[in-house]
């Protein structure tokens, strides 16, 4: 496909603002609005579907590994469009491309709730992420561009906020649709949230003059080794943890070809005139250090996102809704947070900001270590919070200073970037989690078996407390002693998982610490 490689005029009736100047109080509020809800449910239906996906099963008659494939081919689908959405922007121009992805996803969005079938359901959530992935990383280009640059902190907290609050907000709309409404709803919601966002968005954004229209060449060889790789890194992080890993032959596969389309594609993108993805970008040391931040702490978010409602639901017996609201106030305190964060950026040195959020962090995960089958509600939510008030100190943070040395000409590309490593991040922590859990869990419950022996009198006084207590049910002694020891074994998976929950924890607060090094690296500019 061929075009202009110039920036192009305004579209009659629009009015573009010149590079220096932004549009009024109202109208940022309004593109605000619009943009950040749209990557806001993007997000957020990534998540949503876990708590949904026993329901589904039931719907289609599917088996737990195959319901699965609904978040991972929408995981998929996602990741590849935010990866290819600065091409896409300039090929159909900034807002256009942004309604287009907003009109998929939306009309997705119903399909996917009118599903018929399990293979209508899977294309149907292709589209969704297709749809969705072009959203999130087009949203912060246009933020950033909307706002002057004493009020990016502000402009960042925005996002940051619809970024970081919608996995946490997932479960507890799930849930509550759910058992409110029936699992359609899940997805129907979307389309009022859009209606509103395709209007202000019509109304009130437009692609600034510098932005360059049209491209001379299609990179068909990026756009096949994109597909390609990242499709396969996406099937052995999602798929890993059930295949047994590289027990499979499916897993090893997938990981040779995502090695070399992946090495390919950054070989062929940095040699080619018109990239589809445009690596150069990462020569600027303040984004490519905010990008290993940000995978970093995608890994320990979504992570963290990933193991907190398995937690609850497996070994607490909260319910979806119950679940949700745990969960709940850690969203409340992000939210709080993310505009005073904001309007702090340009009072305080952003390495004081964000080194104080890596404390309260480490705090919160070191806390969390420390639970047990025991723990309340309260003492949860407690330590949620800690962490929820930490948080936006590093995300806010960090987005505003990975854009603040980066040339207007390459936010689109440099956007789409940090964004498919805050993902990425996400699901490599859901790998890395889910092979933590099952490790340790083994380990702990292989040294809790050795010590019951005949010879341990804890062991023995332990069991035939519970069988006399089965035997004064009129439970026969032989089959009271038999029960005995089945409860033994259920108490001995719970305290072997949760346990692992707990070195889970204590990892997760480490790492943490691991990223403060990459930000001292990091140079911004504060107005």
């Amino acid at each position: 496909m061929r075009g202009k490689t110039t920036p192009s005029a305004p579209q009659s009736g629009e009015r573009a603002a010149s590079e220096t100047s932004y549009p009024s109080p109202f109208n940022r509020a309004m593109i605000t609005l619009a943009v950040v809800s749209a990557a806001f449910i993007s997000i957020m239906d990534a998540s949503i579907v876990n708590v949904v996906m026993p329901h589904m099963r039931g719907t289609f008659n599917v088996d737990l590994s195959t319901i699965t494939w609904v978040a991972t081919i929408y995981t998929i689908a996602q990741i590849i469009t935010i990866t290819m959405s600065a091409w896409w922007s300039t090929l159909l121009g900034r807002k256009r491309y942004f309604l287009v992805s907003f009109v998929l996803f939306t009309l997705a969005s119903i399909l996917v709730g009118t599903s018929q079938t399990f293979t209508q359901m899977l294309t149907y959530r292709i589209l969704q992420g297709l749809g969705g992935g072009g959203l999130i990383p087009v949203a912060q280009a246009i933020l950033r561009e909307t706002y002057p640059a004493n009020r990016q902190g502000w402009a960042m907290a925005m996002f940051a906020a619809g970024v970081v609050l919608a996995p946490a907000m997932g479960p507890v709309v799930g849930g509550w649709i759910t058992e409110t409404l029936s699992w359609p709803w899940v997805f129907y919601i979307n389309v009022p949230v859009a209606a509103v966002g395709l209007a202000l968005v019509s109304i009130y954004v437009y692609d600034p003059p510098h932005m360059k229209r049209g491209i001379n060449k299609v990179d068909w060889m990026g756009i096949i080794l994109i597909g390609v790789g990242l499709t396969a890194l996406q099937v052995v992080l999602e798929r890993g943890q059930d295949e047994d890993w590289f027990d499979s032959n499916l897993i090893i596969v997938m990981t040779i070809v995502t090695i070399i389309t992946l090495t390919a594609l950054v070989i062929w993108e940095l040699r080619t005139e018109e990239p589809i993805v445009d690596f150069r970008v990462l020569k600027n040391l303040n984004l490519s250090a905010s990008c290993i931040v940000v995978l970093i702490f995608g890994v320990i978010m979504f992570g963290t996102t990933f193991i907190l409602p398995q937690f609850l639901q497996n070994l607490l017996n909260h319910g979806p809704y119950e679940t949700g609201l745990v969960m709940l106030p850690r969203g409340i305190a992000l939210f709080c947070m993310m505009p005073i964060v904001g309007h702090l950026y340009n009072l305080v040195d952003y390495r004081i900001l964000m080194c104080g959020g890596v404390a309260l962090a480490v705090t919160s995960m070191f806390l969390m270590s420390g639970l047990s089958l025991q723990t309340d509600y309260w003492d949860m939510v407690s330590r949620l919070v800690i962490l929820g008030f930490g948080m936006p100190f590093v995300f806010v943070t960090l987005t505003t200073v990975a854009f603040s040395t980066t040339a207007v000409a390459d936010i689109n590309s440099a956007t789409s970037l940090y964004n498919l490593a805050r993902r990425l991040g996400g699901n490599l922590g859901f790998a890395v989690m889910a092979i933590l859990l099952e490790r340790r869990t083994a380990l702990h419950r292989v040294n809790m078996v050795g010590n019951i022996t005949e010879s341990n009198p804890t062991f023995l006084h332990y069991k035939e407390t519970l069988t006399e207590m089965l035997v004064r049910k009129q439970i026969d002694p032989h089959t009271a002693q038999t029960k005995a020891m089945g409860l033994i074994e259920q108490t001995i998976d719970k305290q072997a998982t949760m346990l692992a929950y707990n070195d889970i924890y204590w990892v997760m607060g480490w790492s943490f610490i691991f990223v403060i090094p990459f930000i001292l690296v990091l140079r911004a500019k504060q107005v």
